[in-house]
């Protein structure tokens, strides 16, 4: 496993130069203002389509939640871009019995209330369209182990290009009614799947002329 690690001097100048790239790529950055519990810690479950979710990601953070943020990724992942550690990226292997050291250490970050946790639950990039979200088993874990120290965020994220020639990245969030820790994945997987749905046809209803 690939813990983060804390380097001031890194850690800035890659905060300065996520704001820069998103900000040069994309046209617009679009969210919803959610009211969240200061004391206690945030675990955002959100879809996972391209490269950009975890800068994107990092700016809604910046913005609104102000928490520090931590990001579990795939350790191919990791080890491609070693500069993700400084800015909170731990890894996870699915093929490793370290895979549950990497679900325990994220189930650990939730017991400070100053910290988010980012899980994308399906494991792996898919489509920014597809119509169902199907989800690995690992998040439970982190629930179950976390139950009560953390609030549960959803999130879904898109990206689409409209009339502009850069892209708009839209973020639609909402704290989840329930911890889901005395639930099945298929029920976790369920309200996900709802709150997915909801967001994609808002999406789909844009007005593209303001």
């Amino acid at each position: 496993m690939i813990y983060p690690k804390k380097n001031p001097v890194i850690f800035w100048t890659m905060h300065y130069y996520v704001k820069w790239i998103v900000g040069r790529h994309f046209h617009e950055l679009l969210f919803n203002r959610i009211e969240t519990d200061k004391s206690r810690s945030i675990l955002l479950i959100v879809n996972h389509y391209s490269f950009w979710d975890s800068l994107i990601l990092y700016c809604v953070n910046t913005r609104l939640f102000k928490k520090k943020m931590y990001i579990m990724i795939l350790e191919e992942t990791a080890r491609g871009n070693a500069f993700f550690k400084y800015a909170g990226a731990f890894s996870i292997n699915k093929k490793s019995k370290d895979m549950l050291l990497s679900l325990d250490y994220a189930a650990n970050l939730l017991n400070d209330p100053q910290n988010m946790v980012v899980i994308f639950p399906q494991g792996r990039l898919y489509s920014n369209f597809v119509d169902h979200i199907i989800f690995e088993k690992g998040v439970l874990r982190i629930i179950k182990q976390a139950q009560g120290s953390f609030q549960l965020v959803f999130a879904a994220a898109f990206v689409q290009y409209f009339k502009h020639k850069k892209p708009t990245a839209t973020v639609y969030l909402k704290t989840a009614d329930e911890s889901f820790a005395d639930t099945t994945i298929n029920e976790l997987q369920s309200a996900y799947q709802q709150y997915y749905d909801r967001s994609k046809q808002l999406q789909t209803e844009i007005d593209i002329e303001q």
